[in-house]
């Protein structure tokens, strides 16, 4: 996939944020060193499961400069955003030789121009759960298991992949198990092919750069080379949280009377943790497995 080995939706984000600086202020850093940041997130499915290639991303509404200074970015205008980004896309396909200029003189006497641009959702600096929200919809599965039903009615043994609220039901909705399979399998990514990526200034290259060590250099100060008690206890704090968001279970919170549990210690040997798995799988009664229960409407 082309997404995957440019970097152009980012181009044009920066470029458009640029030149939306240069019409409110003036900018006295090197363009080059100053840069939003952003989070692409490839998605290749659409909500019923057809092949429909495009990018989620989070980004910045403002530029960073490598001396600390933020430069808002009170609008950019997303019909040019669309057109510049349409431009970058043909002409990366025009350089690899995978499009004809015949093909694209075509392509831009269309009316509409085959791309779309979204950036009417803004997330403020104090709404952590919008931005959770928004991030699980940009990491979303292809699959809502909610939506997937079978067809016990006509007895036909088929699923029903129901449509999102408000819109028609497909054709193809109702399909065949292997069959709907064969649509998930066509949105797993290759091996060793991220469709995570960190650009401008939330990237790991460019973070060194930013990170505040740098001033201390300059001012002729002692550069901190270890971690306060505050930044450990929110690192702890950071970690539990982490783990409920992804698994919904608190970490610290007992199975058995629930009340909350308190980290004693740290333990990284391996033969430690094995001993202590050992011993909790002789002590420990045996689970039953879970009841399943059939997915049917």
């Amino acid at each position: 996939m082309i997404w995957r080995d440019s970097p152009t939706l980012y181009q044009t984000v920066r470029e458009m944020m640029l030149a939306a600086v240069e019409v409110e202020v003036e900018v006295e850093a090197d363009a080059t060193d100053t840069r939003p940041g952003m989070v692409a997130v490839i998605q290749t499915f659409a909500s019923s499961l057809k092949w429909n290639p495009h990018v989620h991303s989070i980004a910045s509404r403002g530029l960073f400069t490598t001396d600390g200074q933020w430069i808002p970015v009170p609008y950019v205008d997303a019909h040019k955003a669309e057109l510049l980004f349409r431009h970058k896309i043909l002409r990366l396909l025009r350089q690899r030789e995978l499009i004809s200029q015949e093909r694209i003189d075509l392509l831009l006497s269309w009316r509409n121009s085959g791309f779309s641009v979204h950036n009417r959702t803004t997330v403020y600096p104090d709404d952590a759960e919008g931005l959770h929200k928004l991030a699980c919809y940009l990491m979303r599965a292809p699959v809502n298991l909610s939506r997937l039903r079978f067809d016990r009615d006509s007895g036909s043994g088929l699923l029903l992949y129901e449509p999102k609220r408000g819109q028609p039901l497909d054709d193809d909705a109702l399909t065949d198990p292997l069959e709907f399979l064969a649509r998930v399998l066509i949105h797993i990514p290759e091996p060793n092919k991220h469709l995570v990526h960190f650009y401008g200034a939330y990237a790991n290259r460019v973070r060194r750069i930013y990170r505040e060590p740098i001033r201390y250099e300059e001012q002729g100060q002692v550069k901190p080379t270890t971690t306060t008690t505050t930044t450990r206890r929110a690192a702890n704090k950071r970690w539990r949280e982490l783990i409920y968001r992804v698994y919904e279970v608190d970490p610290l919170t007992c199975d058995r009377c629930g009340a909350e549990m308190k980290v004693l210690a740290l333990i990284t040997e391996h033969e430690v943790i094995r001993r202590l798995l050992d011993h909790r799988d002789k002590t420990s009664q045996p689970r039953a497995p879970p009841a399943q229960t059939p997915i049917h409407s």
